[in-house]
């Protein structure tokens, strides 16, 4: 048995929307996140799923 994650469907982001401002998102695949620079928020993406909860988003800085 493998221990492998599953990958991030890129196509959710075309129905996917940051849940603060309702601006699109970016896909990081190096951290596993989706982007919102509208709102300053990276949400995590944990076993393939996006987690869109604002207490589970950090704080990006403006070079992120």
């Amino acid at each position: 048995m493998t221990d492998t994650v599953p990958a991030f469907d890129r196509h959710m982001l075309a129905a996917l929307v940051c849940p603060v401002t309702h601006a699109p998102l970016r896909y990081d695949a190096d951290r596993q996140e989706l982007v919102s620079r509208a709102a300053g928020l990276a949400f995590p993406i944990r076993s393939g799923i996006p987690i869109m909860l604002i207490d589970e988003a950090r704080q990006i800085r403006a070079d992120d």
